[in-house]
């Protein structure tokens, strides 16, 4: 995996100092991505994201956005765990969310993009409608999305689901796609959280997809 550095990032909603985790290319940057985590915080999952993403040529940036809650916020993918995760999320208004990330957009070089997966699949949309500074997104089995359609993303946006997530049901999607129907939105044969390596719902190729699809979609919008 690619060496990631610690860091941390001040807030543009309150100045909080938040932990995160940097991942470099080898070489120059041709642009930055902000990875954002699920409710579980920065896993080794997310770590894996931010690797991959700096072997294809972006500088990655990941915060524990759940810091104010618990410093260096972890939870576990069981009940307990779920509930944890839970319970931050509803600590963290979406102004916060919206602030935090503005700051790690401007914390990475441009043209800077925004992908997350779960909860942060939602924050990512949110970012594309709320932040400046970034050119796509890509959003990975967001269900909140449905409750965060009230404006419109200020850059293209992609989507991905699995056709099996009993969590984001046919008309969840079909809200989605009705608001953005100019948005690409691809289905996989997969459960909730196909990219998570270690979930019972891993799929390694529509995993290995959805990511292709991604940098695809960045590389389209790099100039």
């Amino acid at each position: 995996m690619t060496d990631l550095t610690p860091e941390t990032i001040d807030s543009r909603h309150d100045g909080f100092s938040l932990s995160a985790v940097r991942a470099r290319p080898r070489g120059k940057a041709k642009g930055g991505v902000v990875v954002i985590q699920e409710i579980f915080g920065v896993t080794d999952h997310i770590k894996e994201m931010c690797g991959l993403f700096a072997d294809a040529g972006y500088e990655a940036l990941a915060l524990s956005m759940f810091d104010r809650v618990e410093r260096d916020f972890h939870a576990e993918t069981n009940p307990d765990g779920f509930a944890k995760g839970l319970s931050a999320v509803r600590a963290s208004s979406w102004d916060q969310v919206a602030g935090d990330l503005q700051a790690a957009i401007d914390a990475l070089p441009k043209p800077c993009f925004i992908t997350g997966f779960c909860w942060g699949g939602a924050a990512a949309w949110l970012g594309a409608v709320r932040c400046t500074g970034l050119s796509a997104a890509s959003c990975f089995y967001g269900r909140m999305i449905a409750d965060l359609l009230d404006d419109k993303p200020k850059v293209p946006v992609m989507l991905h689901y699995g056709a099996r997530d009993a969590g984001i049901p046919e008309d969840n999607r079909a809200k989605v796609a009705t608001a953005v129907p100019e948005a690409p939105l691809y289905l996989y044969d997969a459960g909730h959280g196909f990219c998570r390596r270690g979930s019972h719902d891993y799929d390694e190729a529509a995993c290995a997809l959805a990511m292709q699809r991604t940098l695809e979609w960045f590389e389209r919008y790099s100039t």
